[in-house]
């Protein structure tokens, strides 16, 4: 943990950076590779839409108060009857307990004796009387549909809130562009691993993709606020736009890593207690949901949110000549030597002086005086003028002792 937290200073310093805005073509392509299989599932496997869009009928199993009470292992054990029945539309069917007395089976619309044996076989497996003990009731699409218009109202309105969010917050519309971007990716994505999976869409998929679209936003705004302050004055920190938006985004990685764990580890344990425990239900497929719509939204304002704005901001006018100006005065810097000496700081380490000793003695020792003493050659100075010899030593001037003249006003000379 304490490597952690040291990666995490030494990225927000600048210590050490991961260069995620240079290399956004790399991360486009990877995007772009996941979207297209997401379509490809969409367009070539399809949606399994539950029953509440597409109509179907429900079945409720009543048992007798003397009986024991309904379990999971109840839901199953009819799971599995109503599954191996060999009848068409009841390949999947979706069971759960409803209370301690009754269990509830959706399955696709039956013909009046496709419902008869399912009755049958619902009252075999449970031990009751298949009139008394199995109700029928049949389930209409017009409810599903409505569901999900209202859905796509709902995120019609929100996408325009956040637009308008983003751009009166950031004062910047490429922040909005960028950051809706990053919602079609996740949301793509999600659905693409629906049709990919087989997984039923319910109403609990719809309030799953509706929760990630706020989770992928939170994260991408966070991102957002530490590009704005750190590119607030580019030319006094010296940094090109993308170079300060990749270091916000390496400043706000661990936090963003920290968050997306700590969601995604209850949500993974709900998805296995859904899928792999339970085997059905709305829990399942709300927890696939979130699972998937977290993870891709943290990818995003990481390695697509972020990236897309720095390349869109480059483009603009004023920072290409403020990128411009910083190149040549790096190059400029590069070919001066003297460009590069370190200046103190607090962070410099402390040298011992007896270093410092110990390295002038082995210096004293390495050298090797001269045979014959010779006197030392004028040397040039000036544009190509020599030092004269000396034709005698330089002896202190008989003047020093006098009292030297001052300079007096012009209204006071002449006058004793």
């Amino acid at each position: 943990m304490g490597k952690f937290s040291r990666l995490g200073n030494e990225l927000y310093s600048g210590k050490r950076s991961v260069n995620f805005v240079g290399r956004k073509w790399l991360w486009y392509a990877m995007s772009g590779v996941i979207v297209l299989l997401a379509v490809g599932g969409l367009y070539f496997k399809g949606l399994d839409m539950g029953i509440e869009f597409v109509g179907g009928a429900q079945y409720k199993v009543t048992v007798a108060d003397s009986a024991p009470k309904v379990n999971q292992t109840d839901a199953d054990k009819i799971r599995e009857a109503v599954a191996a029945s060999g009848i068409a539309g009841t390949e999947s069917p979706v069971v759960n307990t409803a209370g301690e007395r009754s269990i509830i089976v959706q399955v696709q619309t039956l013909t009046t004796a496709q419902s008869e044996d399912i009755r049958n076989v619902l009252a075999q497996t449970m031990d009751v009387d298949p009139t008394n003990g199995v109700s029928e009731e049949q389930i209409g699409a017009s409810w599903g549909k409505d569901v999900a218009k209202r859905s796509a109202t709902g995120l019609v309105v929100f996408l325009v809130l956040v637009v308008l969010f983003i751009w009166a917050y950031f004062r910047e519309w490429k922040m909005s562009v960028a950051a809706i971007v990053a919602l079609a990716h996740d949301v793509i994505i999600t659905i693409g691993v629906y049709a990919l999976s087989g997984f039923e869409v319910t109403p609990a998929t719809v309030t799953g993709l509706l929760t990630i679209l706020g989770f992928s936003l939170y994260d991408t705004v966070v991102v957002f606020d530490k590009v704005r302050e750190n590119t607030k004055n580019l030319r006094a920190v010296r940094m090109t736009y993308p170079e300060a938006a990749n270091l916000a985004v390496n400043q706000t990685l661990v936090r963003s890593i920290n968050t997306s764990i700590v969601a995604l580890i209850p949500v993974g344990a709900i998805l296995y207690v859904g899928a792999v425990q339970l085997g059905a239900g709305s829990l399942k497929d709300l927890a696939l949901a979130l699972f998937v719509g977290m993870a891709a939204g943290t990818y995003s304002s990481i390695f697509i949110a972020t990236p897309l704005l720095a390349h869109m901001k480059q483009g603009e006018t004023a920072n290409k000549q403020l990128e411009k100006r910083l190149a040549a005065k790096r190059r400029h810097q590069a070919d001066d030597r003297y460009a590069n000496v370190p200046v103190f700081a607090d962070d410099l380490p402390v040298r011992d002086e007896s270093d410092d000793l110990e390295d002038d003695d082995e210096l004293a020792e390495d050298v090797v005086p001269p045979a014959t003493t010779t006197p030392a050659k004028p040397v040039p100075t000036g544009r190509g003028r020599v030092v004269p010899q000396a034709s005698r030593p330089v002896t202190p001037s008989t003047a020093a002792g006098r009292a030297q003249p001052t300079r007096q006003s012009r209204s006071k000379r002449g006058k004793k």
